[in-house]
């Protein structure tokens, strides 16, 4: 079977590599360019978790994840997980933090129950003022992104895979899909034309561009933009191994220790401006970076005031309930998207791989095995689903970045 995937992001790469594992004739196009820092998946840290509330099925994707995560650092040889643990500071406004510690204890997977003096003494550079009690996941951490994206495609090529740097030319125009209920090629900028047996769009923002009539107004691209403060010199309560990664859920906020010692990432979770890929600016705008400093001074004080090492910006592929698009093109046998990414992809990203993987090639036993409980993938499910926007309920999708 030859099978064309498009775009090598985590979700395209993932899916790539499963197929051409299973034997099929796979080739990878990106108009990046493998490894490239324009998609969803191109900045140097993702944090992965397990905590979803009361969901059980996005935890159980997790931990299946982290194991091909960490496999896939053991074959590449690098390290592409660092389990620093993820602390969330609880809010007495929500369940999220309480529901999740009941699931995740059900489930078997390790939580922990932290006091604002536990919080004070584990992780002293965190501010427990306001917090009545903070969520540990100690096996949770950070996953070094552009790293394991490459490390992925490196594989995928190592089994034989092809990879194509160019741009796909849109199959779909806003009227709708090709007529005959199959795509059977796609069309390169500039040639050439690849005929497939089956094609996988998992091109992340650019994906309303290339199925607007079936996609567009189901993911909007937002773009957000992420700061690296400089790390207080010599002061090792930062690093990896004395801080977790942190995440204030109901204050739209996230942050990591210090990989390098030089530098720490923290950003606002909350959703940037809807933006084409290819016409933003890919500017951090002052007034995030003066908000993320108010923040920070409630939160992590020792860094709110140093300078910023870096900035960069990235998009969150935001669907209306905050859940992946894993599903056949209505009107194109031969045509699987996935898509909604944001962090929360980037973690799942060798399960979501391996669950399309047996969805193009018909495995039974892998769809049975990985598959939701619910529609919550599905492109039409869509229309019946409130938007988180409306429905007065925080996602706790969209997250870490």
């Amino acid at each position: 079977m030859r099978i064309v995937v498009v775009g090598a992001g985590v979700m395209g790469a993932w899916t790539a590599l499963w197929l051409r594992r299973r034997g099929h004739d796979v080739i990878l196009i990106d108009r990046h360019g493998p490894g490239n820092r324009l998609g969803s998946s191109g900045d140097e840290s993702r944090i992965t978790r397990s905590a979803h509330g009361p969901d059980r099925h996005y935890p159980v994707w997790q931990r299946r994840a982290l194991t091909h995560w960490r496999a896939l650092g053991r074959e590449s040889n690098q390290e592409l997980f660092v389990e620093a643990g993820v602390v969330w500071l609880a809010n007495e406004a929500q369940t999220f933090e309480a529901e999740s510690f009941d699931s995740l204890t059900a489930l078997g997977i390790p939580a922990e129950r932290w006091s604002r003096d536990d919080l004070a003494r584990r992780a002293p550079v965190i501010s427990p003022a306001g917090v009545p009690w903070a969520l540990y996941e100690p096996e949770a951490g950070a996953l070094m992104a552009r790293r394991g994206v490459v490390a992925t495609i490196e594989a995928f090529e190592g089994v034989g895979g092809e990879v194509i740097t160019g741009r796909v030319l849109a199959p779909e125009g806003p009227e709708g899909a090709w007529p005959g209920g199959e795509l059977g090629r796609v069309e390169l900028e500039g040639g050439p034309t690849i005929e497939a047996d089956a094609f996988v769009f998992a091109a992340g923002p650019w994906l309303p561009d290339l199925f607007p009539a079936t996609i567009g107004g189901m993911i909007e691209p937002h773009r957000q933009d992420v700061m690296y403060f400089q790390a207080p010199p010599g002061d090792a309560r930062y690093l990896a191994d004395a801080m977790p990664a942190w995440i204030d859920f109901e204050g739209s906020f996230y942050g990591f220790p210090s990989f390098d010692g030089v530098s720490i990432k923290a950003c606002p979770d909350w959703l940037g401006p809807v933006e084409r890929c290819d016409e933003s600016a890919r500017e951090c705008a002052d007034a995030t970076i003066d908000a993320s400093r108010e923040v920070l001074r409630r939160r992590l004080p020792g860094i709110a005031d140093q300078a910023i090492v870096r900035t960069w910006t990235c998009f969150y592929e935001v669907t209306p309930d905050a859940h992946f698009v894993i599903d056949r093109h209505p009107a194109l046998a031969d045509v699987w998207i996935a898509g909604g990414g944001t962090g929360h992809a980037f973690k799942h990203g060798p399960v979501i791989g391996e669950y399309l993987a047996g969805l193009v090639t018909g495995d039974r036993a892998v769809i049975a095995e990985l598959a939701p409980p619910d529609a919550r993938f599905g492109i039409h499910a869509r229309d019946a689903r409130p938007s988180f926007r409306t429905s007065g309920r925080k996602p706790t999708n969209i997250a870490e970045g």
